[in-house]
């Protein structure tokens, strides 16, 4: 029974997995055929494609290792090619929190009625700034991945060296491994998800005096700017919870709570990739350009399975 539900759930995530590469990689394509066609992109559509594109090999990365490691549980240490496997895990996903933090600030300076001279001075600057901020994301991301490798690896080299000597390097690293580096993940990844919440709550902000002003002057909640608040809402908050199941999923997940050999093993790592898998979804029904085009290829796939 045990090695049944194994399976399903195997099969549910590579399911999952099939669905969010496609997905990303839909988002990336379509978006990348109109940058070669007009040669530039609006600062929505720079962060949907570097997030599509991340995310693909997030997900290609993550699924690939997973199988791998499953086929050979023996040999799933913490060598050198886990660590290289932990450092393009830490490096993809610290970048896509960016990415994700990036587009719910850009959803709420578009969006949001604030009068502040800060705010309105944000709204003006920051689509200038997405380029920037992308890239300053991916160097980030990239250095603290490097000096987490570095220092994981250096203390399984100790381990390797000392191993006879005694167990106390081992007792070192598997401190390190279960208190010190979920801490600096929680750190790390606290500062996009603390700039995600902010934006979330300034656009709520925003909607209910909006709401207020509407009711005061006895105009009609339809008007198209409340409309605007309401599509950007339910977008954020499907966005929130998705982001939130993330943030708590990784963060266990580097506690290695779970092992490859625990029953719960593959319906976690479910919930580990959910995000990545569902929220291109969600972007594509958000956006008219993605929608319109995915439409047309569900026409056109129709049409050619019914000829």
């Amino acid at each position: 029974m045990q090695a049944a539900l194994r399976v399903f759930f195997m099969l549910l995530f590579s399911l999952l997995s099939l669905l969010g590469i496609a997905a990303n990689g839909f988002i990336v394509l379509v978006l990348g055929r109109e940058w070669l066609r007009y040669g530039r992109l609006l600062p929505l559509d720079m962060i949907l494609i570097s997030l599509g594109d991340f995310r693909f090999y997030l997900q290609l990365v993550g699924t690939g290792c997973n199988f791998y490691y499953s086929a050979h549980v023996v040999k799933h240490s913490g060598g050198l090619s886990q660590q290289f496997f932990y450092l393009h895990w830490h490096f993809l996903n610290s970048v896509t929190f960016w990415f994700c933090s990036w587009l719910s600030v850009l959803f709420c300076v578009k969006i949001a009625n604030i009068t502040h001279p800060i705010f309105l001075w944000l709204k003006w600057r920051f689509p200038g700034w997405v380029p920037w901020l992308l890239l300053g994301s991916v160097l980030i991301s990239f250095i603290i991945a490097l000096l987490l490798f570095w220092v994981n690896y250096s203390a399984y080299q100790q381990f390797l060296i000392r191993k006879f000597s005694g167990n106390m390097t081992y007792e070192w690293n598997t401190t390190t491994e279960i208190y010190y580096f979920p801490f600096v993940q929680l750190v790390i990844w606290s500062i996009p998800c603390s700039v995600f919440l902010v934006s979330i709550m300034l656009l709520i902000n925003s909607l209910r005096r909006h709401t207020w002003r509407m009711q005061h002057n006895g105009h009609s909640l339809q008007d198209p700017s409340t409309q605007a608040h309401t599509r950007a809402l339910k977008f954020l908050i499907s966005f929130l919870i998705l982001y939130v199941l993330s943030f708590l999923s990784l963060i266990i997940n580097a506690t290695k709570f779970i092992s490859m050999q625990n029953n719960f093993y593959w319906p976690w790592q479910i919930a580990v990739y959910l995000s990545v898998s569902v929220h291109p979804f969600i972007l594509i029904f958000n956006n008219l350009k993605l929608q319109s085009v995915f439409w047309q290829l569900l026409l056109l796939a129709r049409g050619f399975w019914v000829a």
